[in-house]
């Protein structure tokens, strides 16, 4: 997990280096953060569809994104909610 100052790392442009492994590094946060969320909107009853509303995303990326990384133990609604 990234350290708190990682986002004021990768938005200072004095060190590039150091500025790219902070931006990769909120990008693994903020996908693993993303999953978690998805996983909960899942399991709360949203459809894939709901879930790709709120993600500024077609239903198809997300579920393409997501759906064989979910936790398999979710019951999927197949319903718009």
């Amino acid at each position: 997990m990234p350290t708190p100052d990682v986002a004021a790392t990768a938005a200072d442009t004095s060190d590039p280096r150091a500025g790219l492994r902070a931006v990769a590094s909120l990008r693994v946060l903020a996908d693993s953060l993303e999953l978690r969320q998805v996983e909960a909107a899942l399991r709360a009853g949203m459809s894939w569809q709901a879930v790709a509303d709120a993600l500024g995303v077609s239903r198809q990326a997300v579920h393409k994104k997501y759906s064989k990384r979910i936790d398999p133990t979710i019951p999927v609604p197949r319903r718009n909610a």
